[in-house]
């Protein structure tokens, strides 16, 4: 297959481009999946599962606590902020009007 890359445009030629990024992704998973089936029917065939040669999937997971509110909306109390992170609009506001980080403290 002959592409003449000359005469294609800027836009054909990102379209060409993406087009190729997929492909190669497709292969590549497809290279994927036939070496786990491979893997799997010989495992089977010698009377293993994947798990028990493997162990498992074991997906790492990130915990995260939740912290506290520390803050209270004067306005609407069932607005919170924790104090961490980008300050939320209605803590930006109430600072713009004068009131004081102490007098939202919860």
């Amino acid at each position: 297959m002959q592409i003449d890359l000359g005469t294609l445009s800027k836009v054909e030629l990102d379209a060409l481009i993406a087009k190729a990024e997929r492909q190669k992704k497709k292969i590549h998973r497809q290279k994927i999946n036939d070496v786990r089936r491979k893997v799997a029917a010989l495992a089977k065939e010698n009377g293993y599962s994947i798990e028990e040669l493997f162990g498992g999937a074991k997906v790492a997971t990130k915990v995260v606590a939740k912290v506290a509110p520390k803050y209270r909306n004067p306005a609407n109390p069932e607005k919170t902020w924790s104090g961490r992170g980008k300050r939320p609009r209605w803590f930006n506001e109430a600072l713009a009007k004068g009131r004081k980080e102490s007098d939202m403290l919860i």
